[in-house]
């Protein structure tokens, strides 16, 4: 089971996932790609000028709805991730975590596996 940029939508995150625990066959897979923070200062600032100026510009431009492109930064700021995600995951009973981080630190690929 994959998902890309949607866990950090769930109105309840933890039930989500329980549900998608309760679907997936034994042995399964769930693959969760999300943005993440980056951890380098550097990085994280020039993340924050681009995600709360840039984009709501652009999405301004584009598609006429700033607020559309606010809440991404929004989103991505409320969402565990890391190890506080894994700590989730795990809570809900997935094992064998592998977790990659992308070379800017944007994204993070966490892949469960179910028992």
């Amino acid at each position: 089971m994959t998902v890309g940029f949607g866990v950090r939508n769930f109105e309840n995150l933890e039930k989500g996932l329980t549900e998608m625990f309760r679907v997936l066959k034994p042995g399964g897979t769930l693959v969760v790609l999300e943005f993440s923070q980056p951890k380098s200062a550097v990085l994280r600032g020039l993340y924050t000028f681009y995600s709360t100026k840039v984009t709501p510009f652009l999405g301004k431009l584009i598609s006429k709805d700033k607020a559309a492109y606010t809440y991404l930064h929004e989103s991505v700021s409320a969402f565990p991730f890391g190890k506080d995600f894994t700590a989730i995951l795990e809570k809900q009973d997935f094992k064998i975590r592998v977790f990659v981080r992308s070379p800017l630190e944007l994204l993070l690929w966490y892949l469960q596996k179910n028992n």
